[in-house]
């Protein structure tokens, strides 16, 4: 996992697909923009406009990915993101491998949690369960933006 805000300039490059998927974030007005998908490049980065509430922690099930690694951005408002290390020991809730490129777990061992502001974001990996879209304090109006990354463009 990565975690930063998109004004601080990153002093390491990463992937080119990573870089182009953070510029769009850095340059794109997402007051603009109604909730659905961006096409970045075609399959292997686009971007999922989401507007929602956040919940409560046990409302939100962990997830993972295999195929795509996500970039969780904050437009606005505020939530906290469960974060850990996938060790295979969680118990599968529901996977949907298969069709939409996600699992879901009933918990996550060893979970901690990142609070999100608006200009954060947090770049998973495959290895990495993350329970987005939680209270940080109460219930909140968010938009965020979910680009996702396919590992074969990395």
């Amino acid at each position: 996992m990565i975690f930063g805000h998109i004004n601080q300039p990153n002093p390491c490059r990463l992937p080119s697909a990573i870089e182009k998927a953070l510029d769009f974030l850095r340059t794109t007005d997402f007051r603009q923009l109604e909730p659905g998908v961006k096409e970045i490049d075609g399959k292997n980065i686009f971007a999922q406009i989401i507007d929602l509430t956040t919940r409560a922690v046990p409302e939100n099930k962990p997830e993972v990915h295999r195929r795509y690694l996500d970039i969780q951005f904050l437009a606005w408002g505020e939530e906290k993101i469960g974060i850990a290390i996938d060790t295979g020991h969680n118990e599968i809730s529901e996977s949907l491998l298969e069709q939409r490129d996600i699992i879901f777990y009933q918990h996550s061992e060893n979970e901690s949690f990142i609070e999100m502001v608006p200009g954060s974001y947090a770049i998973f990996f495959p290895q990495d369960v993350h329970r987005p879209a939680c209270n940080k304090t109460t219930e909140t109006a968010i938009r965020k933006i979910v680009v996702k990354v396919a590992l074969a463009a990395l």
